[in-house]
């Protein structure tokens, strides 16, 4: 092989693996609960928002109160972020929602349900998680 082949040859198994490297990266670490609710509500469920961020739903045994918060992976520049949060079935409108142009997250919202189910979402610029018709009690 010429030394111009052995060249190109090493140059393609170079570029082979950066792209495999940066195919095989570290998504983005997802967001965590920071006690955006307050103290004393504890993450008793939660949904991804596809690849954008996650939605908490807590509940406070001494307020007797759920609360919902939909949080980015990372802070950045404003985007928009809603949460929301009902009784099941939420149907056309959700009874507790916050939504706006918002560097971190939305809400928090609360809303007493003792002995129902929820219905509670996160939404980041159009993308959606969360989940219907648990956590009844």
């Amino acid at each position: 092989m010429t030394p111009v082949k052995k060249a190109a040859a090493a140059a393609a198994v170079a570029v082979t693996a950066l792209v495999g490297a940066m195919a095989t990266a570290s998504p983005a670490s997802a967001a965590t609960y920071g006690n955006e609710c307050g103290s004393g509500y504890s993450v008793v469920n939660s949904a991804a928002i596809g690849t954008k961020g996650t939605v908490f739903l807590t509940y406070s045994s001494a307020t007797g109160k759920n609360c919902v918060v939909a949080k980015r992976n990372s802070a950045g520049s404003a985007v928009l972020v809603e949460a929301g949060l009902s009784v099941n079935p939420a149907g056309n409108h959700w009874d507790v929602y916050d939504g706006g142009y918002y560097t971190s997250y939305a809400g928090p919202i609360y809303l007493s349900a003792s002995g129902k189910c929820v219905d509670w979402m996160g939404r980041i610029s159009g993308t959606e998680g969360g989940k219907r018709k648990t956590n009844c009690g």
